[in-house]
């Protein structure tokens, strides 16, 4: 009887949590469960430790992509299998695959279901929810399917038949996600001068990136006078962001002979410059060696990775819409107006206030990370902003500093991972709550600048 009345206490005590809460237990739940999995004799061989496990079971649930260990080399096909289940659960969220298992099978998503859904897809209301739930796979498994497809054209010609199929799966699986995960340790540097590999790879990526949001809009309206503010901003500001990032990375590191300088031809500099302008948007895949570019271009992929993709999607980071609005405040500030413009909308001071509390809180992160870091591991100081970035952004990127960092530094890394995809849902949740204050007082004068 006692154990059953705490196991009612415990249940109670859980089911009372707020939705941001229960997310993040359930991510860290899964994180653990994966490790366990990935440690065992049957996933990994005598070189994965119980850290290494956890590590690259948090890495995959939070579809990072940072490695300390070979994932093709160290782990078999049963662990590569739990890295690709632990990369879909991580990238369309927990809570997402509940509730669509529990509408499939005829059982009542009650209220609170909704309000963690909510919560997993930044969403403002619970109307829709499970319509966009069913948007949300049947889009991602078929971008996945018909990626897998079309990469087995390229991987089982180079791996054989069985090998090429579970490949071009991985790879799939991997991209549409933004996880990064790849079964070469130089993760597809070996088809940096591939059209095939080099056009579905950045567009499983980009597709997922854009957000559920968006491509449930773009779906049911198709055209651009219908579309909502937020599939808009996405939209331009994903365009802008990429055009920007390949002529920058292209001008950057023409000539640069670890990077583009090594390939002969310019349309093979054109190419390996467009897929990596695009990766740092959460992709965390590589057709360069990252550790080779200059502190510069560095400098720039950081930027990236920070701003990270779509809300509601598959990436990271403090996300397009965010940085946009905090484009369009700086811009109103400048020209002395109270209200923000873009596509014939206005936004309030709420979601400037959101924006800079979102922003406030990862570059926080950033360099209380970087510091704690740069305590328990001595190298570039370039090397371990770039890593703590990338983990921040969810992106995978490495510039090699990662599988050198002690239990420490790896420790440090997979919290900053793990908030980096579950923060903002948190932070998002308490900015979302409205609280009337219950004592106003004198207004006063800061003076700034």
């Amino acid at each position: 009887m006692a154990l059953i009345g705490a196991r009612a206490g415990v249940r109670y005590r859980v089911m009372r949590a707020s939705p941001p809460a229960l997310l993040a237990f359930f991510y860290l739940i899964f994180a653990v469960i994966g490790g366990l999995l990935l440690w065992a004799p049957i996933s990994s061989n005598a070189n994965v430790g119980w850290v290494e496990a956890l590590f690259t079971s948090v890495s995959a649930v939070t579809v990072t992509g940072l490695v300390v260990v070979d994932t093709g080399a160290d782990f078999t096909l049963f662990g590569q299998a739990v890295i690709v289940i632990l990369m879909q659960l991580g990238g369309l969220g927990l809570v997402t695959f509940a509730v669509f298992v529990l509408s499939a099978l005829g059982m009542q998503v009650g209220l609170g279901q909704r309000l963690m859904l909510r919560e997993d897809l930044n969403q403002s209301n619970i109307g829709d929810l499970l319509m966009l739930v069913r948007t949300v796979f049947v889009v991602s498994l078929g971008c996945e399917a018909a990626g897998a497809v079309v990469l087995a054209t390229v991987f089982v010609p180079d791996h054989g038949l069985w090998p090429g199929i579970w490949a071009a799966v991985f790879h799939a699986v991997s991209a549409f996600n933004n996880a990064g995960f790849s079964l070469w340790s130089d993760s597809l540097i070996g088809y940096a001068l591939d059209p095939v590999v080099n056009v579905v790879v950045p567009v499983l990526f980009i597709t997922g990136g854009l957000g559920f949001i968006v491509l449930s809009d773009l779906q049911r309206k198709r055209r651009w006078r219908r579309l909502g503010l937020h599939s808009k901003i996405m939209l331009v500001g994903t365009a802008v962001l990429i055009v920007f990032a390949w002529i920058m990375f292209a001008a950057l590191e023409w000539t640069n002979p670890g990077t583009l300088g090594a390939i002969d031809s310019v349309g093979g500099r054109l190419m390996a410059a467009w897929f990596q302008a695009v990766t740092p948007r959460t992709a965390g895949f590589n057709t360069i060696d990252t550790g080779e570019m200059h502190d510069s271009t560095a400098l720039m992929t950081m930027t990236l990775m920070l701003i990270g993709a779509g809300s509601t999607s598959t990436a990271g980071g403090i996300k397009v819409t965010t940085f946009a609005v905090l484009i369009l405040a700086t811009i109103a500030f400048v020209r002395r107006e109270s209200e923000l413009h873009c596509f014939g909308r206005s936004l309030g001071v709420d979601e400037v206030m959101k924006v800079m509390a979102l922003t406030t809180a990862s570059m926080l992160i950033v360099f209380l990370s970087i510091f704690a870091v740069s305590i328990s591991h001595d190298g570039s100081f370039l090397h371990l902003a770039f890593e703590v970035t990338s983990a921040l952004g969810t992106v995978g990127l490495s510039m090699g500093a990662t599988p050198e960092l002690d239990t420490t530094g790896r420790c440090i890394i997979m919290a900053v991972m793990f908030f980096g995809r579950v923060g903002p849902l948190t932070l998002g949740f308490f900015l979302a709550t409205h609280t009337v204050a219950r004592v106003r007082y004198p207004p006063g004068q800061v003076y700034l600048g």
